[in-house]
């Protein structure tokens, strides 16, 4: 059976899921509501700690909902300069909301406050003025590193000194939270509007949640049906999200310690070198001379399935189709194949 580390989104439906998924009440949420959606948005709505929530069929159309919310044509948006807004959802702040993007670069591997302060610019005739601030915790492109509370809560004091609303791109907040001891109230207390993704670490098929003030949900769930987003019977996969919140979420520290000990087994290995994991993603940065897609295509040969990030490092993702043995097995093909003994 293969092992596929590449994302924690490669994750199959377990038979109880499923199970949950054929009984879920339903009805039409585009017309009247659907039952089984309306309990899960008030659900994540109760532990984010926000008036509502709205549930839609992606991460990415959660924060471009959230863009457009905050957002006029012609201002711009200041983030992170490796966040998954900048990188992998195609432009859509342009494209969809006519938004520019001003990306922030700080000295360590996320946004911090005094980078944002220091990259908003005056007031001028000349420059777009700011409109959002977007955060992203954890942080997908730094290993799935944490902001801590007291991080966000300095990014939104800077926010709020230029009277700037802030969304969190909080796909795996859930991991942020398991990990830091933190709840998901008070990291989403740092932000106007949170988007929460059920496929990243809680194992569910499809499906993620945006939320925040009532009237902001209201105004997003016509955003959503301009954007696609709205659904008929979407209870089915709805139900499969709150089987998720009450039977994965607890579990998410396994996941965290099978990064670690995948990143303790290959660290060092013939010079490659990991970022180490603060939740359930573990970055392995290749030595000179090694190339990625090589090391992935060797490893995919004997049944590990590792993502090509860039040219010298490689992502593994920890998650629940994932058990011990698979760690140590995973480990051990990487390490023959970075020492030159691949089968």
């Amino acid at each position: 059976m293969p092992i596929d580390i590449r994302s924690d989104t490669v994750t199959r439906p377990t038979a109880a899921m499923r199970r949950a998924m054929a009984d879920a009440e339903v009805g039409d949420d585009v017309l009247d509501g659907d039952p089984t959606t309306k309990r899960l948005e008030a659900r994540v709505a109760e532990l984010l700690g926000k008036e509502a929530a709205l549930f839609v069929p992606s991460g990415t159309m959660g924060n471009q909902i959230a863009v457009w919310l905050h957002t006029r044509p012609g201002t711009e948006i200041l983030l992170d300069a490796n966040s998954h807004i900048v990188h992998y959802e195609y432009g859509g702040a342009a494209a969809l909301s006519g938004a520019q993007l001003r990306t922030v670069t700080s000295a360590g591997p996320v946004m911090d406050a005094a980078s944002l302060a220091s990259t908003i610019r005056p007031p001028s005739v000349s420059v777009p003025k700011p409109s959002l601030v977007c955060a992203e915790n954890t942080h997908n492109s730094a290993g799935g590193m944490i902001t801590p509370l007291a991080g966000m809560r300095a990014i939104r004091d800077v926010a709020r000194s230029h009277a700037l609303p802030v969304h969190l791109d909080g796909a795996r907040l859930w991991n942020a939270a398991a990990a830091s001891g933190t709840s998901l109230a008070d990291f989403a207390a740092c932000a106007d509007t949170v988007m929460v993704s059920f496929t990243k670490g809680l194992g569910c098929p499809v499906g993620a949640a945006i939320v925040g003030s009532r009237a902001h949900m209201e105004e997003a769930l016509l955003v959503r049906k301009r954007f696609g987003g709205g659904m008929r019977q979407s209870g089915i996969i709805a139900a499969a999200a709150l089987y998720a919140l009450e039977h994965h979420l607890a579990r998410l520290p396994e996941d965290h310690a099978r990064a670690q000990a995948f990143a303790k087994r290959v660290d060092g290995v013939a010079g490659a070198r990991v970022v180490p994991p603060d939740t359930n993603i573990v970055m392995l940065d290749l030595p000179p001379g090694r190339d990625t897609a090589e090391v992935a295509a060797a490893a995919r040969k004997e049944g590990v399935f590792l993502n090509t990030w860039t040219a010298t490092r490689i992502r593994a993702v920890f998650h629940l189709d994932v058990a011990d043995a698979d760690v140590t097995r995973a480990a051990d093909v990487v390490t023959r194949i970075l020492e030159g003994k691949a089968r």
